[in-house]
């Protein structure tokens, strides 16, 4: 199963889409409710919102959280792996929700925000 990213062209020079991303791709998964992977039209929608949005930094979309505004970006200013959850549409400024220095820990986080959700959103009965 494919995922249409964003072409080397609309990266920025010397970005390339980490192994553990494109193998979490490879293995066909694209959401971890509430986090789904930003892929074709949507990807670039996001990606050109937050450049227009935030034109001070380098953010790179790749998820997007479906209950928020919530978005999980690698964030080239802070390193070439780190990532930064932004509240999208939010004042520059204060758009920053979380960091993490590489796409793993995203990973983990996102597997207990999956936990939680399936919980809270009563999809799941407590045990």
């Amino acid at each position: 199963m494919s995922c249409e990213l964003l072409p080397i062209g609309r990266l920025p020079e010397g970005f390339a889409y980490p192994p553990e991303f494109l193998h979490l791709l490879g293995l066909g998964i694209r959401a971890l409710d509430p986090w789904r992977i930003l892929e074709g039209d949507q990807l670039v929608v996001r990606s050109s919102g937050l450049a227009a949005r935030y034109p001070d930094r380098a953010l790179v979309p790749f998820a997007v959280r479906t209950d928020r505004d919530d978005v999980a970006c690698w964030d080239l200013d802070k390193g070439p792996r780190a990532i930064s959850v932004i509240d999208d549409f939010d004042t520059p400024g204060d758009e920053q929700l979380e960091s993490f220095d590489e796409f793993n820990d995203w990973l983990r986080q996102a597997i207990e925000d999956l936990i939680d959700y399936e919980y809270d959103s009563g999809i799941l009965p407590w045990p």
